[in-house]
């Protein structure tokens, strides 16, 4: 079985600040362990879903932003931690292992040191840690060197859009992804550059056709306009099945996709099996009446 604990749900620098949603980004299991975009709140994450830092193998971290890789050093160190030698591995674009002429570097020296290895990322980039495979995916943010992921795993893969505007190119990318993970910051009618809405998300899964669509890194306003509404707005456009993140929830995948939501450290409750993507349309989308277009988005306001 695949494994997804999100860790954090929420993203943007007021979210962040404020920690009205945890930003530890995504927890990977399949065979191996990923831990994707390790923001602030990370560390207590961990321990809230008895995931253990020090039998991580891999950090990947989508770009040169806080939010997504504030707690990485402490996290490489964690892998390494009762290991002779270097151990584990980083999976960064330039910006974050490097630094670029706008941003960086946002790993020392000393903590790129204790690793095995480190893969500077450029978009269709691949590199494979035993059974699984994950390659960079283009994306276009103020940090030029953003990536986004795309995860080849025993049970589908699994994309991870990081942030980006929409743009063809970035959809393209992630065709045939079994689940979609969309950093969505902005709700409807609130669109700014460098950062997807949720009619970009509609975009998005109505393209790729995923079995479940999952918005996460969830901005200061998309929290307030109600997440749930935003996912079903995208679920009645495109008949895909999109839920809103929680922090702590889990996605597994199997022969089915399912949706399990913590009810207390180590206790969940299932949401729902989701079928295959051919059968996975909203079953109310011909009863209910059809969703108005909203108007065209307005550009501003920090996300």
């Amino acid at each position: 079985m695949t494994m997804l604990t999100f860790l954090g749900t929420g993203g943007g620098r007021f979210v962040t600040l404020m920690q009205e949603r945890s930003t530890g980004g995504i927890y990977l299991e399949d065979k191996v362990k990923v831990h994707i975009d390790p923001g602030p709140g990370a560390l207590h994450a961990l321990k809230r879903n008895r995931i253990d830092p020090t039998q991580t193998d891999c950090i990947a971290v989508s770009h040169c932003h806080p939010d997504h890789y504030a707690n990485a050093e402490v996290l490489i160190e964690g892998m390494s931690f009762g290991k002779k030698g270097r151990a584990g591995a980083l999976f960064a674009p330039r910006s974050v292992i490097t630094g670029s002429e706008k941003v960086g570097p946002a790993i020392s020296r000393y903590h790129q040191g204790k690793l095995r290895e480190i893969v500077v990322a450029k978009p269709f980039d691949r590199f494979r840690l035993g059974d699984l495979e994950m390659m960079a995916t283009p994306a276009v943010h103020s940090d030029p060197d953003c990536i986004g992921m795309r995860f080849v795993t025993t049970n589908g893969d699994v994309s991870y859009v990081a942030d980006t505007e929409m743009r063809e190119e970035v959809i393209e990318a992630h065709k045939g992804a079994r689940v979609l993970v969309l950093a969505t910051t902005r709700p409807l009618r609130s669109r700014i550059p460098f950062h997807l809405s949720t009619e970009d998300a509609a975009r998005f899964a109505s393209v790729i056709r995923p079995e479940l669509c999952v918005l996460t890194h969830l901005g200061r306003r998309f929290l307030r306009e109600s997440p749930k509404k935003q996912a079903e707005w995208v679920k009645a456009r495109t008949g895909v099945e999109t839920v809103a993140a929680r922090d702590d929830m889990k996605v597994t995948m199997g022969p089915r996709v399912e949706v399990l939501y913590m009810t207390k450290p180590g206790s969940y409750v299932i949401k729902g099996a989701h079928k295959h993507r051919q059968e996975a349309v909203c079953p109310d989308r011909e009863k209910g009446p059809p969703m108005a277009e909203p108007p065209p988005p307005q550009v501003g306001g920090p996300a």
